[in-house]
């Protein structure tokens, strides 16, 4: 089977465009800051289209598709075994992951959940008691990685995107004791991926986090149409948090840390 690399942004934004709540991550990163990184593979056209962003140390491969694309999804990342790097994170809806396992060994894998904002009214009209989001800055980026230190060591956190003013934070006694921000943003093509939603461990189940989301979510608005996230299956509180700001389920999928066998 033939493996074809695309490079035309129209045509991918068209493609994804058709369902942009499972590809969000894939709208953003055609943006002009993360589009660099990115290497896009389809092995059939119209079919599914599979994305390699190698910008950290550890590439990241996104492969999603409905499950009437799961067939299609599998033979692509079969052809892409002899392209891929000998490690990466992986990202794979139906049996993705089990196709590469053929090649790989898979390190912490975990069931996660795309989720989808789709009634933006309740994270408008969220009150956030007595915390009060601001927009952080690179000012902010010492405080910042110090919170994730405490309260979210091993996350993935690309620093430019404190340059897009979509990180919020609030704090208390003077101190950043809770954040959210973006991992994909692009207004061009109308899309963002919320991530790094945190709280330092002394103040969780305060509603820290849940101000924040939601102020997020009321300033990513401004710019774009399609809003979602990324969720362990298993985080009882933080779903019960998003579906309560308006998100609501898209689709299950793998994560896990492949490495060449």
């Amino acid at each position: 089977m033939s493996l074809v690399s695309l490079h035309d942004r129209s045509e991918l934004a068209a493609l994804f465009g058709r369902d942009p709540a499972l590809h969000l991550f894939e709208l953003g990163d055609l943006d002009d800051l993360l589009w660099p990184g990115t290497t896009w593979y389809t092995s059939a056209h119209g079919g599914p289209v599979a994305l390699l962003y190698a910008v950290s140390q550890t590439p990241t491969l996104l492969g999603f598709g409905r499950p009437a694309q799961a067939p299609a999804l599998e033979r692509l990342l079969d052809a892409m075994l002899p392209v891929l790097p000998r490690r990466f994170l992986g990202h794979l809806t139906g049996n993705g992951a089990k196709v590469l396992e053929a090649a790989y060994r898979v390190d912490h894998r975990t069931t996660m959940l795309r989720m989808a904002l789709t009634d933006p009214a309740r994270a408008a009209r969220h009150e956030g008691g007595p915390w009060r989001p601001e927009v952080l800055r690179r000012a902010d980026l010492p405080e910042l990685t110090g919170l994730f230190a405490e309260a979210y060591p091993g996350n993935w956190f690309d620093e430019r995107m404190l340059d897009s003013g979509q990180y919020v934070g609030v704090r208390h006694e003077g101190r950043l004791v809770a954040t959210a921000g973006v991992h994909a943003y692009s207004p061009t093509y109308r899309a963002a991926a919320i991530g790094n939603v945190t709280t330092h461990p002394l103040l969780r189940g305060r509603g820290a986090a849940a101000a924040c989301v939601a102020e997020l979510c009321r300033l990513l608005a401004r710019s774009v149409d399609h809003i979602g996230l990324n969720v362990r299956a298993d985080n009882a509180p933080a779903l019960a948090l998003y579906r309560r700001l308006g998100f609501t389920d898209v689709t299950e999928f793998t994560e896990g840390v492949f490495t060449a066998a």
